[in-house]
């Protein structure tokens, strides 16, 4: 069964993943995702139904357009390709640590709470690919998310009657999001409020989950994009005056946290006697 629900939210994620490269596409540039329907860039020709398939399409046709034969980048599959990944990773990872959720008495209330962190996978990559292509961090995806995941885990919180992980995702959203906004203050050139309203969005899931997934998620982004940072400057492809965008690491660490934070946290504790 669990097995067969991985699978399915593969499956699911690569529907969600040919839906996120007009998300990235569209939404940078203020355009609406639903209107007009899809059209290959260079002749502008509606791309047909049988050619909209996630991934099969692009490698049956090549990568190309089918009437004018433009290049259609290899990004489109692999975005979708990674969301299926990841969407099933998220599902892995839930059912694997359902009693840790202390949502196992009931099936309702684990759902939901499911449902956000797939919520936010898929946003995850939307948002990181729009910071590098655009460095911004565009407030018609990151403001909603705050509705739907105090939404959805206030939700299951009701159905449980488990509001302390409902306390701790709001004390994990207020936490970040004044850290990062005191960040911003004292360094303006280093932290944008992009960046600060993201914050916020993530210390909400990575509170639901415990205090341990929130301390290693948030030193987890400040660990990845320093490393990645140092790499350029020491190979000359950026310097210390370059305009990095922190989004993408700020979202690859809290998912560090999600996945792994507790174990982490629980390991750290250990090594110096406190756990």
């Amino acid at each position: 069964m669990d097995a067969a629900l991985i699978i399915l939210a593969g499956i699911f994620g690569l529907l969600i993943g040919s839906f996120l490269n007009v998300v990235i596409c569209r939404v940078p540039n203020g355009r609406s995702i639903v209107t007009p329907p899809s059209a290959c860039p260079g002749c502008g020709a509606l791309i047909r139904p049988a050619d909209n398939i996630p991934v099969i399409s692009w490698l049956l046709l090549r990568g190309r357009c089918r009437q004018c034969r433009t290049s259609i980048s290899v990004r489109y599959p692999i975005v979708e390709l990674g969301t299926a990944v990841f969407f099933a990773a998220t599902v892995g990872w839930a059912l694997f640590h359902r009693p840790s959720f202390a949502l196992a008495g009931s099936g309702v209330g684990f759902a939901l709470a499911v449902v956000a962190y797939l919520y936010l996978a898929a946003v995850s990559v939307a948002l990181a690919l729009i910071d590098l292509d655009t460095h911004t961090l565009p407030d018609r995806i990151v403001l909603p998310s705050y509705v739907v995941g105090a939404s959805l885990f206030g939700t299951s919180s009701v159905v449980t009657g488990d509001y302390e992980s409902l306390l701790g995702a709001c004390i994990g959203m207020g936490a970040l999001w004044l850290f990062y906004l005191l960040l911003a203050v004292v360094y303006p050139g280093g932290m944008g409020f992009g960046d600060v309203k993201l914050a916020g969005v993530l210390g909400l899931f990575l509170g639901w989950l415990g205090w341990g997934p929130l301390v290693v998620g948030a030193f987890a982004a400040f660990l990845l994009g320093g490393t990645y940072a140092i790499v350029l400057v020491v190979t000359r492809r950026a310097n210390r005056k370059s305009g990095i965008p922190f989004g993408p690491w700020m979202l690859a660490g809290a998912w560090v946290g999600i996945f792994g934070g507790q174990q982490l946290w629980t390991a750290y504790l250990g090594a110096f006697g406190l756990s």
